[in-house]
């Protein structure tokens, strides 16, 4: 049975193997860490029997105003994000990124309800686009965050907080 719980700094040595695949990006121990000490609440591993990390989630609020927001595995993971931004911070929206060229993850997450925001040229390493996906959460009773930009961005475009 697999169990989700929230991440620790053990985690850091263990959750490497999961971010083998071509398609994630691995980012520095630092990056990692300051996600953790940040924002803990959107920091969650997904455990097999065994202790075997299988997969983690982790996210963060920006923004300010109306662009207040939470980001960016499967469907449970994903629905513990949205809560925690719904529930907890009042987010108007959930955003992540992923690769252009991962249709299975698109389709996955268009499934869960996100729709393409914008594209974001050479975002992954300078070389692949990446395309922003967002969900509107409660908060956001009009919708606007998850109305399509009509032109691609580059990454120093992003607003970050």
């Amino acid at each position: 049975m697999t169990t989700i719980r929230r991440f620790s700094c053990n985690d850091l040595l263990r959750f490497t193997s999961v971010n083998l695949d071509h398609l994630t990006e691995t980012f520095n121990m630092s990056f990692y860490m300051t996600y953790l000490a940040r924002w803990p609440d959107y920091f969650h591993v997904a455990e097999a029997p065994g202790n075997r990390v299988m997969g983690y989630i982790m996210g963060k609020v920006e923004g300010q105003g109306e662009s207040w927001h939470g980001q960016q595995l499967a469907k449970k993971l994903m629905n513990l994000l949205e809560d925690v931004s719904d529930k907890i911070d009042k987010a108007y929206f959930v955003d992540l990124f992923v690769r252009a060229s991962n249709t299975p993850a698109i389709k996955m997450y268009e499934k869960l309800g996100y729709i393409i925001y914008r594209r974001v040229l050479r975002y992954y390493s300078g070389e692949e686009d990446g395309l922003d996906m967002r969900k509107a959460l409660s908060r956001d009773v009009e919708k606007k965050s998850v109305i399509p930009l009509k032109r691609p961005i580059t990454p120093d475009e992003l607003e970050y907080d």
